[in-house]
């Protein structure tokens, strides 16, 4: 019989990639959390984790298990929260971070469908393309792209079928020509932000690593976008920034043939007792919503996003 401890610690040792990290945030020693996930995979008769001495990481067998984990697990967290009164009424203040690009043009309207259905909760909303200090700064959960690599913190995903895309406006394309190959990206007009407070004008595209250039950088990576839009050049971004400028045409996918990075998207806070009941129903009511757009872009056959 499945052991719920057994499942929690399954899915924290996937998020933070390590048996000693996910046994110090439970208290545990690191011989008892290995103890855990070999008696689940023996209950499930599947290997869960490619284990070495310098790395760990899901299986494919982990990979497709791991969001019915969550689910159950999300699924008993609310349900104890019904035992012990109306969970639906949520109050106080709750303090969101999330990247600019995002937060304006999907999150935005998201979050004030949320406040709707939970009148008496306060929501904050800080947008910035810098990553917050959620032990420092005034936020009580972040939504970031990228894996969580700080055991500190706790990560539920949201969209972790994300990647991101080249994409240039047709107006561009049609003066400059479309690029063939990665490293054709050279010699065009590349719209570079800021990330972690340096120029990112590394793109990993496909199995290539290109160094681009180009004649406007901005710390915001909405104004890149709209740069985008405007013709100025080609930019690499995250598929949710930009889906809705592709599917109304007025952005065009460069190179589809050739993946780009993943970036996955996760609501962070600090603690395992920070996650109340405004940061769960918060977490499930975006998650709903990714995965009705990843499965209309599915739907509408878009290759870029991962069946």
């Amino acid at each position: 019989m499945l052991r719920l401890a057994d499942l929690e610690l399954f899915v924290r040792s996937s998020v933070l990639g390590s048996f000693t990290a996910a046994a110090h945030e439970s208290d545990l020693l690191p011989g008892q959390v290995a103890a855990a996930i070999k008696r689940l995979e023996r209950d499930l008769d599947v290997r869960l984790f490619a284990r070495t001495t310098r790395s760990l990481r899901l299986t494919a067998e982990g990979e497709l298990y791991l969001p019915t984990a969550v689910n159950v697990l999300e699924s008993l967290r609310q349900g104890r929260e019904d035992l012990h009164g109306n969970s639906s009424v949520l109050r106080g203040i709750l303090q969101v971070s999330a990247p600019s690009d995002l937060g304006r043009n999907m999150l935005l309207p998201w979050l004030s469908a949320f406040r709707r259905e939970h009148p008496a909760l306060h929501l904050r909303f800080f947008l910035s393309d810098q990553i917050a200090d959620l032990n420092r700064d005034p936020v009580d959960v972040a939504i970031r792209y990228g894996l969580n690599q700080d055991a500190n913190y706790i990560a539920l995903p949201l969209a972790d079928w994300n990647r991101r895309v080249l994409v240039a406006s047709p107006e561009y394309l049609a003066r400059h020509g479309r690029p063939l190959t990665p490293e054709a990206l050279q010699q065009h007009a590349c719209l570079l932000y800021m990330q972690h407070n340096r120029v990112y004008d590394k793109w990993r595209v496909g199995s290539h690593t290109v160094q681009v250039r180009g004649p406007l950088v901005s710390d915001d990576a909405d104004v890149i976008r709209r740069l985008a839009l405007q013709g100025e050049g080609i930019v690499y971004k995250s598929w949710l920034d930009v889906s809705a400028n592709v599917v109304a045409g007025e952005l065009e996918i460069i190179l589809p043939e050739h993946l780009g990075e993943a970036a996955p998207v996760a609501l962070v806070c600090p603690h395992r007792k920070q996650l109340t009941p405004a940061i769960r129903q918060l977490h499930l009511w975006l998650r709903e919503r990714f995965e009705a757009l990843r499965t209309r872009a599915l739907s509408n056959g878009c290759t870029i996003v991962p069946d």
